[in-house]
């Protein structure tokens, strides 16, 4: 059966192949992105003359931009079925190079924009008692990395507000998921798409050689396994479609779609899981 899909940042990326491949698949998708008459005008156009797909102007770092958006959506189609918080931003460096308005930056796109997207859909969902709302997290879900301190811990944000609103929401009919992927060679990695990163560079400085060596290592493994697994976005993209189409109270709380992680994330969720059944039975005692 067709949904209502409204997904954020589709000018790029995962964002724009979710938006092709749930159009494709016959739902009606709300394809949300900044600067539709701008810098992403020509994206904007070429999505909009797919069938199934209506572009809509959203900046998730604003408030009033964000309700729009979404009540334009709920007054034009009545409901939204699936909200897919796709937008977001990566940034590297020293967590001491971070100022702490850089940090707050990250937070804005990556952490505040997913809860103004909760807050201007739930009014909709709860009343409807239906909905679906797929968080894009990363496949550090679970640990973080040096030099990528502030991207990963804004992530690891987003999958605390999706554990945690599955349980408030589940009386209201409203599913949360997860979805962690890996390294994939989209606009956020390859450098085309610009990151929030360190930008104290008499800090950066201070540190010398040996941290920039050491950050040059990291990038060059990850990227090489990402060329070994041969990693293709629409992964992501199907993931999403397979979780929209599935029936509802069978969606998982976490999708991990990984390759290089060889199944270890996989095992950290099955243990988490057990780990956070044993406290919740030792304080329901």
């Amino acid at each position: 059966m067709s949904k209502t899909i409204f997904i954020t940042g589709t000018s790029t990326g995962f964002g724009k192949l979710t938006a092709l491949t749930l159009a494709n698949a016959g739902h009606s998708v709300i394809a949300g992105m900044r600067n539709t008459t701008g810098k992403n005008a020509a994206v904007a156009q070429e999505l909009s003359n797919i069938a199934n797909i209506e572009v809509v102007d959203v900046d998730i770092t604003n408030d009033a931009s964000v309700a729009v958006a979404i009540n334009s959506v709920i007054e034009k189609y009545g409901k939204i079925d699936v909200l897919v918080n796709n937008a977001a931003v990566s940034g590297f460096g020293l967590l001491e190079g971070y100022s702490l308005q850089q940090f707050g930056n990250m937070f804005d796109v990556n952490v505040y924009g997913v809860l103004r997207t909760y807050n201007a859909v739930l009014p909709f969902m709860r009343k409807e008692k239906n909905g679906l709302i797929i968080n894009i997290t990363t496949g550090a879900s679970g640990h973080t990395l040096p030099f990528m301190i502030p991207y990963i811990s804004s992530k690891l944000v987003v999958e605390s507000i999706t554990e945690g609103m599955q349980d408030e929401l589940s009386a209201y009919g409203i599913e949360n998921v997860s979805i962690q992927p890996g390294v994939y060679p989209t606009e956020m990695n390859n450098g085309s798409k610009a990151g929030i990163n360190a930008d104290k560079q008499d800090i950066i400085e201070s540190y010398g050689d040996d941290a920039q060596n050491r950050f040059n290592a990291l990038g060059a493994a990850l990227f090489g396994k990402m060329a070994q697994f041969d990693m293709d976005p629409q992964t992501i993209a199907n993931g999403i479609l397979e979780l929209v189409n599935m029936k509802k109270g069978e969606r998982p709380l976490r999708l991990p779609l990984d390759a290089i992680a060889q199944g270890t994330d996989k095992e950290f969720i099955e243990a988490r899981a057990q780990i956070k059944k044993k406290w919740l039975a030792a304080y329901s005692n």
